[in-house]
């Protein structure tokens, strides 16, 4: 996972990485244990967060679109890329030089 690379940096930036995904708790849990994650996980089984943000959800690519966001402090959104595959995603330099 990209992200974990360099969580370090993100946090060197006052920032800190949430991870929302569309398993289950348990399903999520086991992931973020075997890869030994340090950013926070949480599971939207029922997509009530992927509607909240806007992100796409796409049958014939895979379930949800990746989206990546950044949400000031204040909980202003201040940045939002909408992927158009699974391999859509700005690499960790773009979003550390946003920040």
């Amino acid at each position: 996972m990209q992200l974990h690379q360099d969580y370090a940096a993100f946090q060197a930036r006052d920032t800190e990485v949430v991870i929302i995904g569309p398993e289950n708790a348990e399903k999520f849990k086991k992931y973020w244990d075997e890869h030994e994650l340090s950013f926070i996980g949480l599971p939207d089984p029922e997509g009530s967060v992927l509607k909240l943000y806007g992100q796409q959800v796409k049958i014939f690519k895979l379930g949800r679109m990746p989206a990546q966001m950044i949400i000031d402090k204040e909980g202003i959104l201040k940045y939002v890329h909408y992927g158009h595959s699974m391999s859509d995603i700005p690499d960790n330099q773009e979003l550390l030089t946003l920040l």
